[in-house]
């Protein structure tokens, strides 16, 4: 195979004569859209999407059939109706400025028009309008509209329609020369709007709808009775007319396209990743006992199997990419730092990554009561480490006189150089994409990475998004763990909760209040707590305790000491924003309560309340809902309370969440604009993509090997995730 050679950069385009573009599968989308569509075009590249056949996998929101234009009689609730009607009146309301250097005026409009087919009026409204529709609609005497029509009071009305102003009552319709008849919506990706993509799409010439080329091999399309690529497209972005069985037909096709490339990419960076020669790092049993012995506890069995692992990794002849996850509290620093001592003892550097100051001061306060400082160097670079400090701290890397470095981002930095990294160790990886990895085991070729997420992995996205990583996992708890429960909070149990926290007080142990916002934003009129208010609350409910606050935005220092005061029981009730979700470890803390929990994830839930029940003291954790919320919000909150399984937690997160963008750049489960597969809904048909990809390779099939050729050209494979 030459799939894996050692260069990733992708060909360079053939120019086209000026003015003589044939659009291609591959082209650009600048030499597609032309430099007019620039700002567009940084952005669609922005969120990865690069060549035309980029653009296809953005697919539509709706597409729905348009109904003849028609009467006001025929006004249906929840259906799409087109109208025609004379403008009959306008109001205008002025709603809020926007910020920034236009400072526009939004409006709201309200219509009365009237059929032109009967003596029926109608309702119209557009919210958050720009003046341009206020003015245009002012000045129209007849228009014609499109929208889904809405109850309100018991009459019928349109909210934020689409609308053209006609000529005459007789005017030729508008509307029905959208698309064949057919309105398409397609999802703003990355700020560029639906619209903006619709036009893109419509300039793809036929040509290309009928003749793409076929990504997955031949044997396997003969053989599942798949659609070609091209009809497969076609349907989904209605160049067909609808049809269920077609439809059903596309979308199987394409789901199955979507794992089966994934898997081929993910095979793709494990080979890549695995390619270069490491150094090999192996201590002696008698060694690695003494290294455990400065613990004061022994190792749990599942703590002992994943350093069995990690340490045949270490030994091997290439670099070690193994992901150790496991519950909040289960001991996966234990092995990081038992990891970075095999490491250094073997005279190379070990380097420790964190997602905030916080858990890398924790975590270097706890390597210094580990490592010897007589024998090893160990130091903290933060973002708000002092310059003069930050120098000296990268000239003693450099020359090797650091043994191992703890830090936040300001490890990747390019200043940051060493003489030889022999271990990246990355904390809550879900916190970084892997771009930054990669900057970071990048240091030092062929250095080893450990990575640690105490957000459980399911297993679907185990076979995706870390399906390039070695996994242990990590599900004993230390002993002497007293764990922690969780009950929610409503209204009617409100005081009960109180006089909880003040008996915990009584008993001289320490409480965490966590709220979603700093301050209460008058504008979006935001209603749920903020820090201020609640700080505020719990200073008049505990006069005589100690009450502070913490969040983000505090300067590096501030937050510092806030941390130490209240690990040194200087404080007895700390309000706090979600920064304390990783990096606080206070054993005699033994309350946590979440205000306005229907705000955060359910994994972010259960990592907070993984910051109690941490040592022999009971932990509880209060999901505290003071005023009503949905059905499907108490839903979810009650999968926090009756698990404390975080593979479970995981998953049902999974299910409402969404799985993030895996090949781009985009961590977080937002809006994916390319997925129809979906790893939970579709389990199945990933299993049997996986499992068809592997087969194909392992028998070099003649399909496959074209595939990895061409996938290994594409550096976006092995630089984001």
């Amino acid at each position: 195979m030459n799939h894996l050679n050692s260069s990733t950069k992708t060909a360079p385009k053939k120019k086209a004569a000026a003015g003589k573009f044939d659009v291609g599968w591959d082209s650009t989308l600048e030499e597609f859209l032309g430099k007019a569509n620039i700002k567009s075009i940084e952005k669609l590249n922005t969120a990865g999407i690069q060549e035309v056949r980029d653009l296809l996998w953005i697919f539509p929101l709706r597409v729905v059939e348009l109904p003849p234009l028609r009467s006001f009689q025929y006004v249906e609730e929840g259906r799409i109706f087109i109208g025609r009607a004379k403008v009959l009146n306008i109001q205008a309301k002025p709603n809020f400025r926007i910020k920034g250097r236009g400072k526009a005026m939004l409006y709201n409009i309200m219509v009365h028009v009237q059929d032109t087919m009967s003596d029926k009026i109608l309702q119209l409204k557009w919210f958050n309008s720009y003046g341009s529709v206020k003015d245009k609609i002012s000045k129209a005497t007849w228009i014609e509209f499109m929208g889904e029509a809405s109850a309100y009071n018991g009459q019928a009305q349109f909210a934020n329609p689409e609308f053209h102003v006609l000529e005459s009552p007789d005017s030729p319709s508008p509307f029905s020369t959208v698309s064949n008849e057919l309105k398409i919506q397609y999802p703003t990706v990355n700020t560029v709007p639906g619209i903006t993509i619709k036009k893109f799409m419509d300039r793809i010439p036929m040509s290309l709808w009928n003749n793409m080329p076929e990504t997955l091999p031949l044997s396997v399309i003969n053989r599942k009775g798949f659609l070609s690529l091209s009809e497969s497209f076609k349907v989904i972005h209605a160049k067909v007319k609808p049809n269920p069985e077609l439809e059903a037909a596309a979308e199987k096709r394409l789901i199955y396209e979507e794992f089966f490339e994934d898997q081929i990419k993910i095979y793709l960076r494990r080979q890549y990743f695995k390619k270069p020669q490491a150094h090999s790092y192996s201590v002696d049993d008698e060694t690695y006992r003494l290294f455990c012995a400065r613990y004061p506890y022994s190792l749990t069995d599942d703590q002992s199997k994943t350093m069995s692992d990690v340490r045949r990794d270490l030994s091997g002849p290439h670099p070690m990419m193994r992901l150790v996850q496991g519950d909040v509290g289960c001991g996966k620093t234990t092995i990081a730092m038992l990891a970075a001592m095999i490491v250094i003892e073997k005279g190379a550097q070990a380097a420790l990554m964190c997602p905030t100051e916080a858990l890398a001061t924790q975590h270097f306060f706890g390597a210094k009561e580990i490592f010897d400082e007589k024998q090893y160097k160990v130091k903290l670079l933060l973002g708000s480490t002092p310059a003069k400090e930050k120098k000296q701290i990268q000239l003693e890397l450099a020359e090797g006189l650091i043994d191992f470095i703890i830090g936040t981002h300001s490890l990747i930095q390019e200043s940051v150089q060493f003489k030889e990294l022999g271990l990246a160790i990355i904390d809550e990886q879900h916190k970084f994409g892997v771009d930054q990895r990669i900057k970071l085991t990048g240091k030092t070729s062929g250095a080893h990475c450990l990575i640690m997420s105490a957000t459980p992995i399911p297993r679907s996205l185990s076979l995706t998004q870390y399906g390039d990583l070695d996994i242990s996992t990590i599900k004993a708890m230390p002993a002497g763990r007293k764990g922690h429960k969780t009950r929610i909070v409503t209204e009617e149990t409100y005081s009960q909760f109180l006089n909880f926290i003040k008996t915990r007080l009584s008993l001289g142990e320490q409480i965490y209040v966590v709220v979603p916002a700093i301050s209460e934003n008058v504008e979006t009129e935001q209603d749920f707590h903020n820090l201020e208010s609640v700080l505020d609350k719990f200073k008049k409910y505990f006069p005589q305790n100690k009450v502070e606050g913490l969040h983000g935005q505090m300067k590096p220092d501030e937050k510092a000491q806030m941390f130490h005061a209240f690990k040194n029981h200087k404080v007895d009730i700390l309000v706090s924003t979600s920064v304390i979700e990783v990096g606080i470890n206070v054993l005699n803390a033994t309350v946590m309560a979440i205000m306005n929990p229907e705000r955060f994830g359910l994994s972010s839930l259960h990592q907070l309340r993984g910051r109690v029940g941490r040592g022999d003291k009971p932990g509880f954790c209060f999901l505290v809902n003071d005023k009503t919320i949905s059905k499907a919000s108490m839903d979810r909150l009650k999968v926090i309370e009756n698990n404390t399984d975080g593979f479970k937690i995981a998953e049902e997160d999974l299910k409402i969440r969404g799985e993030g963008d895996l090949f781009g750049t985009d961590q977080s489960g937002s809006q994916n604009h390319k997925r129809l597969a979906n790893i939970i809904l579709h389990a199945d048909v990933l299993n049997e993509a996986r499992a068809d990809a592997l087969q194909l390779i392992d028998s070099r099939d003649p399909d496959i090997e074209k595939l990895l050729n061409k996938y290994s050209g594409d550096e976006r494979i092995f630089t984001t995730v």
